[in-house]
């Protein structure tokens, strides 16, 4: 973390109110993963003119979201060589190409480097790589759609270490591509892998050497693997396509499992903690929440979701805050607020997603920043509102780049931003824009 002043020196350290947070976006949903931006000098509002766009640079296909730390963009694509690409979501589809790891200068957008891999794709929705890189001082690690893992030096983009989880497990890639963005914890990599006894398995960060592995499932889901604290122990949740399960992040022991079955093998947001209530839902209309022990880890269920309650998330993970559940419906596409105590919803918008339509998945990724919350829209707006236990404001919005994916017959973009630099870097299929988000009298 870095503090930085305006003009003024000394007079201005006087004065907090004049002090500017700045801050890196390090890995998938910032710093400390929770999808909250902690910059301060920072736009309340989006004015009707639009805002600043500071660059733009090419890029190729991915739905992987960039990383910003040091001073430098990271950011994962797809170079197509021959192939169709179509979206069938049963479907296969078969490409040969190479995946990219790339390297920008933050500030002005100047390519610093690229490493490429050749890498044939038999995945559905072939767009890319899924996983957004993960920063971990001079080494950035990445997790490419056929289970690639990578581990590469920042400054210049060689590589520290490489391992083929297909091949190293055994196992074939899941139908819509490896997407659990990998975790650092201490000194281990921590990554949703599959197979039988290896859908969660821990690397050391700095050779790649297995540290453990665990838990078997029909599926090893879509979720990211993420850390608790509860019932006085740190937790490591793995979400598989059949259970939500805890476990020891040092061994790999289980703690606790809860049945939770999403259709397709669809466990994709990571659960979400508020107190002492965990909260997990996804598709099928299948979603619930659970009450955390207070003197060890355990869970036990307080609800499950019905037709027409709780909020069925997808492609992006919701938030917690005031006794309320914040996220995007895959069924609906609508945004919706609900209570979290029982799951009842109490106001609903397609607003920020689709727009006055309803449409299923329809999806915009939710970062919180002071009293408001960024929405960056699968129409490729980036909208700034205010969500409360009573309704969704808006605040402005600004159209930052075009929506060049596809997803039952309407353009999308579904790559969640990263937001550093007082600014929001975001992605599509041809280009990676960074677009000033600093109030005119903030000055770096």
């Amino acid at each position: 973390m870095r503090w930085n002043l305006g003009a003024g020196g000394l007079g201005l350290c006087l004065l907090a109110a004049t002090a500017v947070v700045a801050d890196d976006w390090p890995q998938w949903r910032g710093p400390q993963r929770d999808g909250v931006w902690r910059e301060t000098g920072i736009v309340e509002n989006i004015p009707a003119e639009g805002l600043p766009v500071k660059w733009r640079v090419p890029v190729q296909a991915g739905y992987s979201g960039p990383a910003v730390a040091g001073g430098r963009v990271f950011l994962t694509d797809y170079v197509r060589e021959s192939g169709e690409t179509k979206n069938d979501p049963g479907t296969r589809n078969e490409l040969q190409g190479k995946e990219r790891v790339l390297c920008f200068d933050a500030v002005t957008g100047k390519p610093l480097w690229e490493y490429a891999y050749p890498c044939p794709y038999k995945i559905s929705y072939p767009s890319g790589p899924r996983a957004t890189p993960t920063v971990d001082g001079d080494r950035v690690y990445t997790l490419g759609a056929e289970g690639d893992l990578l581990c590469l030096n920042v400054e210049s983009g060689g590589v520290l270490w490489h391992k083929s989880l297909k091949d190293e497990y055994h196992i074939e890639a899941p139908i819509w591509g490896f997407s659990g963005h990998p975790l650092v914890d201490g000194d281990q990599l921590i990554c949703l892998v599959g197979g039988a006894g290896s859908v969660a398995v821990a690397f050391d960060k700095q050779t790649g050497k297995e540290n453990w592995k665990a838990l078997s499932a029909s599926e090893p889901g879509y979720a990211p693997p993420s850390i608790i604290t509860a019932g006085g122990v740190r937790q490591l949740l793995i979400w598989d396509a059949d259970n939500l399960n805890s476990l020891n992040p040092e061994t790999g022991a289980v703690y606790w499992s809860q049945p939770l079955k999403p259709s397709y093998g669809m466990s994709i947001m990571a659960p979400q903690k508020s107190g002492n209530m965990l909260f997990a839902s996804g598709i099928g209309k299948v979603g619930a929440a659970f009450r955390l022990a207070a003197n060890r880890p355990a869970a036990e269920r307080v609800w499950n979701g019905a037709a027409k309650s709780a909020v069925y998330c997808a492609n992006s993970t919701p938030y917690l805050q005031d006794d309320m559940i914040y996220g995007v419906d895959c069924d609906t596409g609508f945004l919706m607020g609900v209570k979290l105590a029982d799951g009842s919803r109490v106001w609903e918008t397609s607003d920020p997603t689709s727009g006055t339509r309803r449409a299923r998945h329809a999806t915009a990724f939710l970062v919180q920043q002071e009293d408001r919350t960024f929405l960056f829209s699968e129409t490729g707006d980036l909208i700034l509102a205010r969500l409360t236990p009573e309704s969704y404001t808006e605040l402005g919005r600004f159209h930052v780049l075009a929506p060049t994916g596809e997803c039952f017959g309407r353009e999308v973009v579904w790559s969640h931003p990263a937001f550093a630099e007082r600014c929001v870097f975001a992605r599509n299929d041809r280009e990676l824009v960074c677009v000033s988000l600093a109030l005119p009298d903030v000055v770096k």
